[in-house]
């Protein structure tokens, strides 16, 4: 598929889906009043209809989207930088240590009040995904710059401790923790609100601006580290950059959505097979399907069981996965690898 065409159609299917995701829910609401409160001309009898829009699917909306569009950006340049379409964000650690501290959190703290519109899981989480990332940067790292297999060994190390420690808390753990463990691992966004679509979004805006400057470094890398030496790539400085842009976004993104699967490791892959690996299309592709990815995966977690919700992890795997399997056994169709 050609890239311009495919970059265009998903500009056009993320306002669609954003729109989508404000208008269905439990209660569904009519296309004209929800625009008429986007574009701040509602009238007086649309009161309700603004209510719902403004205090609730809209915040829930946007932050879906940012977590979707990090997921699936950071997961493209950690598949760039390990030369590996395999590849995920949860390599480096932050995954499994943001399950760490999310889990400490609840097993420890009598509250789940916290500070700046956070819970304590949410900033449990983004401590112990921090924490993580910079333990398996540091492992990493030796006089001759940063090894990108040592820091993959070292982010399965981690990830096989932070799942021991992780098993020690749930031992200890009531069956009320317990829930609220698996709940926080199968992801959800039921606590959007605007103080959390503005912490993610200043984070977002960030990596969405910069990782895609990093588009020529990591076609450079395609070709192998020497080689990228070569073309005059600053190697160590383009793997600090991704690394640290990476933890950020992946890192609030657990924060505030728990543990998302799926988004960052398939939806780069596929976009991967569709139009290639040219990172000056893959980067922006890539974000954009995880968004709209997202959004639809949790529109049907608030609409399959209403008003009861299914954790939106689950349904990212149920939605992405078969699209994928079928991706695979079709490729030589469509020319992919």
């Amino acid at each position: 598929m050609n890239a311009r065409r495919l970059t265009v159609t998903l500009a056009v299917l993320l306002p669609v889906s954003l729109l989508t995701a404000v208008m269905v829910g439990a209660v569904s609401l009519p296309a004209g009043g929800v625009l008429r409160t986007l574009l701040g001309i509602g009238p007086g009898d649309d009161s309700q209809t603004a209510m719902i829009v403004e205090a609730i699917r809209l915040p829930r909306a946007l932050l879906t989207a940012l977590v979707g569009a990090l997921l699936a950006i950071c997961g493209a340049a950690m598949q760039g930088l390990f030369r590996n379409p395999l590849a995920d964000p949860s390599l480096i650690g932050v995954t499994a240590g943001a399950s760490v501290g999310a889990s400490l959190m609840i097993v420890f703290s009598g509250t789940l009040a916290g500070i700046a519109g956070l819970s304590l899981i949410s900033l449990g989480a983004f401590a112990g995904g921090a924490g993580a990332v910079a333990l398996v940067y540091r492992l990493a790292t030796g006089p001759g710059g940063t090894s990108v297999a040592t820091m993959l060994l070292a982010g399965i190390a981690i990830a096989a401790l932070a799942g021991s420690a992780g098993g020690l808390l749930e031992f200890y753990a009531s069956n009320e923790m317990l829930r609220r463990i698996s709940l926080w691992r199968m992801g959800g966004l039921e606590g959007a609100n605007w103080l959390r679509v503005g912490i993610v979004g200043v984070i977002a805006a960030l990596v969405l601006t910069l990782l895609p400057a990093q588009a020529r470094a990591l076609n450079a890398l395609l070709l192998g580290e020497s080689e990228a030496r070569h073309l005059g790539i600053p190697v160590n400085a383009v793997k600090r950059r991704l690394i640290l842009m990476t933890a950020a976004g992946v890192g609030v993104s657990v924060a505030v959505a728990g543990a998302i699967t799926f988004v960052g490791l398939v939806v780069p892959h596929i976009v991967r097979m569709l139009i290639g690996p040219d990172h000056r299309w893959l980067l922006p592709a890539s974000a954009m399907a995880g968004a709209v990815l997202l959004l639809w995966a949790d529109i049907l977690a608030r609409t399959l069981v209403a008003p009861t919700e299914l954790p939106v992890g689950l349904l990212t795997a149920l939605l992405g996965a078969p699209f994928f399997i079928s991706l695979l056994r079709h490729r030589h169709e469509y020319g992919m690898a």
